[in-house]
């Protein structure tokens, strides 16, 4: 992206351009006077706990196995006598 100007209407707002409509930024002023806009997600609270360990690095793991692990049809009797021998236990 090219350098622009703008300028800063009445209202102290500035146009980023609709690429950016919608999207969440944070704001920070830098110590030199500088402002960095960085596009940020918004994560609900109920799933926060997919971002911390030892869940992250299990969800990274599995993303990471399917990635690389082709697909293959289930043998469902095989599965049901599989469960049913470790519940009879």
């Amino acid at each position: 992206m090219q350098p622009e100007l703008k300028r800063v209407g009445q209202s102290g707002q500035i146009s980023v351009g609709r690429e950016m409509a919608g999207k969440l930024l944070r704001l920070e002023q830098l110590e030199d006077g500088r402002l960095l806009l960085t596009p940020v997600v918004d994560v609900p609270e109920s799933q926060l706990w997919t971002l911390s360990e030892p869940h992250k690095s299990r969800i990274e793991r599995g993303l990471a196995w399917v990635s690389k692990t082709p697909a293959e049809e289930t043998d469902l009797s095989a599965l049901v006598a599989k469960a049913t021998r470790r519940k009879n236990r």
